[in-house]
């Protein structure tokens, strides 16, 4: 993604002297809209634009979809203060500590795809294809967008028009109750669909939105539903979508790595396991916007052990965050032996005890590795939304709601972990005590394969409200996020979330 097409881009939605809503649209002014949409360079600007934003929008919605669950916990090794972020795991936000402000200013985006629909439907200035591979792209970006406001705070805004000038100002309206933002969603889907056609194609690197990646947010969609009462019918649904991905696009695009670590090298960026992902480039864009909430300091992290009873060398591991949630040291324990996903996943820390004893104290993410830029890592790595071993085991959840065998589409994910130590007979589909109930293993399977993805906790609320009671201490009347004081004083119409 070229940074010069990110900065066009948004040239049509400069800001307006003015306040920001509960919403936090930015105004896109009526003049500078007018003289905008006159060439397909500047549709183009656009919609890199559009997934521009949605990478700034990546540590928010990392939050939504991992914070809360199981996967962190415990107090950061270095004894940084968590200032509130505790709140995520122990799961104890309230109307006064929401943990994340403004809808995570998902509006912002949503309001600048509703214009570029809006402009770009009836528009002459595009041809036909590119006019209909945009509207594409758009059309699953915002049912993208939606679905995330959907699974977390349930009701929500929507309209489908742009906020123009100063009337973002005024936008006052009430929450559209959560059945119809998901049918909304579910529209927006097939709306994307029908517009690709038949166009399967992946462009920059797999960062920008695709008919695969619509494939995918289907799946994902009428999985959720089929976990509560869409049953096999919407299993069926999200099955199709998957094989259809699979039936359209080769092999030579589209499969497994065959190393988990290669799957987020940073110099084989958009590789084949990719479907979408979120870019960053050195001397471009950070992982996360640039946020270390996750990571130590290096000037402690020097005093600690590798498993080796070495210490941590700080040249190479020259973190400069300030942790703030740390991931609970019982999910390193979790991986059987020779599974490697665990030490790409995660950096175990060693405290020496009584004896020269090593005690493990501390976690933290070595998925994005990032580069060496002189003497200092920076973390510009690119972070996956959905790729092939997703697919594969959204396909295996689909079966066993289906009632059919998952052992072909886990085993291929297991495999691929374990290497030259995969033995079927111990760790393959079905001979591991978690496969005795087939929806746990896909679920444990998850765990291992997208940690540290922002999966996790969406992942136990698909499967069920029950599964996230099971592995997280949140509270059954507040599974869903509650809304900051300050958007229910900008918006008079806004409720506050049930349960807060």
């Amino acid at each position: 993604m070229k940074i010069k097409k990110i900065i066009l881009a948004f040239a049509a939605s400069a800001m307006l002297a003015g306040g920001c809503t509960s919403l936090d649209m930015d105004p896109v002014s009526d003049i500078t809209d007018l003289n905008y949409w006159k060439t397909p360079e500047q549709f183009d600007s656009f919609v890199f634009g559009l997934h521009s934003r949605f990478r700034s929008h990546s540590w928010n919605m990392f939050l939504l979809g991992e914070a809360r669950s199981d996967v962190f916990g415990g107090i950061p090794f270095g004894g940084e203060a968590t200032q509130g972020m505790e709140r995520f795991p122990y799961n104890t936000l309230n109307a006064e500590n929401p943990g994340i402000n403004g809808f995570g200013d998902l509006y912002q985006n949503i309001n600048q795809m509703n214009l570029f629909i809006s402009r770009t439907i009836h528009t002459e200035v595009l041809t036909e294809s590119a006019r209909n591979y945009y509207l594409g792209q758009v059309y699953g970006l915002r049912a993208y967008y939606m679905y995330q406001l959907y699974r977390s705070w349930g009701d929500a805004v929507f309209t489908e028009e742009p906020s123009l000038g100063f009337e973002v100002g005024k936008l006052a309206k009430a929450a559209t109750p959560a059945a119809e933002i998901f049918e909304q969603v579910k529209k927006d889907i097939e709306s994307s669909l029908s517009y690709f056609g038949s166009d399967y194609t992946i462009k920059e690197k797999k960062s920008l939105w695709s008919k695969a990646a619509t494939l995918m947010l289907k799946a994902d969609v009428y999985l959720w539903s089929a976990h509560r009462d869409g049953g096999e019918g919407a299993a069926r649904m999200a099955k199709n979508a998957l094989v259809d991905i699979q039936n359209n696009i080769s092999r030579n695009n589209l499969d497994l790595m065959d190393t988990f670590q290669g799957v987020f090298a940073y110099d084989n960026k958009g590789n084949k396991e990719i479907i979408f992902t979120i870019h960053n480039e050195l001397f471009e864009y950070n992982l996360w916007n640039g946020n270390n909430d996750l990571f130590p300091q290096a000037d402690y992290l020097g005093k600690f052990y590798n498993a080796d009873g070495t210490l941590i060398n700080t040249s190479v591991e020259n973190n400069f965050g300030i942790m703030r949630l740390m991931v609970k040291l019982e999910n390193f324990r979790k991986f059987l032996p020779g599974d490697t996903r665990r030490d790409v996943t995660l950096k175990d820390v060693y405290n020496k005890v009584e004896n020269g004893k090593l005690e493990l104290v501390g976690l933290y993410p070595h998925k994005y590795w990032g580069v060496m830029n002189g003497s200092t890592r920076v973390r510009c790595d690119d972070y996956p939304v959905y790729r092939y071993s997703d697919l594969l085991l959204m396909l295996a959840e689909a079966e066993v709601l289906l009632g059919e065998d998952p052992a072909a589409e886990i085993n291929q994910v297991r495999q691929r972990a374990f290497g030259d130590a995969y033995d079927a007979s111990t760790v393959g589909f079905p001979n591991q005590e978690v496969d005795k109930d087939p929806a746990d293993a896909v679920l444990q399977e998850r765990l291992f394969e997208f940690m540290l993805e922002g999966k996790r906790w969406y992942d136990l609320r698909r499967f069920g409200d029950s599964y996230v009671l099971d592995y997280t201490p949140a509270e059954s009347a507040r599974l869903l996020w509650p809304v900051n004081q300050g958007a229910l004083t900008n918006n008079p119409l806004l409720k506050q979330t049930v349960g807060y």
